[in-house]
């Protein structure tokens, strides 16, 4: 399941968070890949540990938290510290699958169930730059507002379109849900926005009971803590 999460950071956060990340460090993106993606990554990187990555990943963490849409789909157990790559004119990013394990500078591990990019440049400002990412449904071209995030999972294969004008910033990280099936995640999605729909429209049916048991009975059969 690809899903937008619309605003995680406003337009005052996402102009703050800029400023801060083009007075940083960058270095060579392929610090990170694998060995198989590093043969098809062309970007730039802000180096894992960076004090000012360290800083804005918390803003961006501290935002996902609060976002209820986010949560619902995502149902996080770990969220590895957020980074972030800047693309220019002939940057691009090839066609791969993300590292099913990921560990951080800290020694955080985690099992990568979904990928998240989070948009820090607007889209009128650089052509290409789109993510691209292909399901049992097809490919998907995503190019987002700045403050908007795509989650998708890990196990895609995925590309970054070559940037031809201008820049693109954004953040990417990865999540161990506690639910490590794709399929199980999306039905809980699915009954967990129905239920609340229902809620907000009829308060005080029956069903808003029963179901939010069901829903909680299926996370209990589910997940894994």
């Amino acid at each position: 399941m690809m899903l937008r999460i619309p605003q995680v950071l406003d337009a005052a956060q996402v102009e703050t968070c800029r400023k801060m990340l083009l007075a940083t460090e960058w270095v060579d993106g392929r610090v990170t890949a694998g060995h198989q993606s590093a043969r098809v990554k062309n970007n730039l990187q802000v180096p894992e540990g960076d004090p000012t990555g360290r800083r804005i990943g918390e803003t961006i963490l501290d935002a996902l938290n609060r976002h209820p849409l986010f949560v619902s789909a995502a149902l996080p157990r770990r969220v590895f510290p957020p980074l972030f790559n800047r693309y220019g004119p002939g940057h691009g990013f090839g066609n791969h699958v993300d590292n099913a394990i990921r560990q951080s500078a800290g020694g955080l591990r985690i099992r990568t169930d979904l990928s998240a990019t989070l948009f820090l440049t607007r889209p009128e400002d650089y052509d290409g730059g789109e993510l691209v990412a292909e399901d049992t449904f097809g490919s998907h071209a995503v190019k987002l507002p700045a403050g908007d995030m795509i989650l998708y999972p890990a196990s895609s294969l995925h590309h970054v379109r070559p940037v031809t004008r201008g820049e693109r910033l954004s953040s990417f990280f990865w999540i161990q849900s506690l639910v490590a099936d794709d399929g199980e995640r999306a039905q809980l999605y699915e009954l967990d926005q129905a239920i609340q729909r229902l809620a907000h429209d009829q308060p005080d049916h029956p069903s808003v009971d029963r179901l939010t048991a069901v829903y909680h009975n299926l996370v209990r059969r589910w997940a894994e803590v």
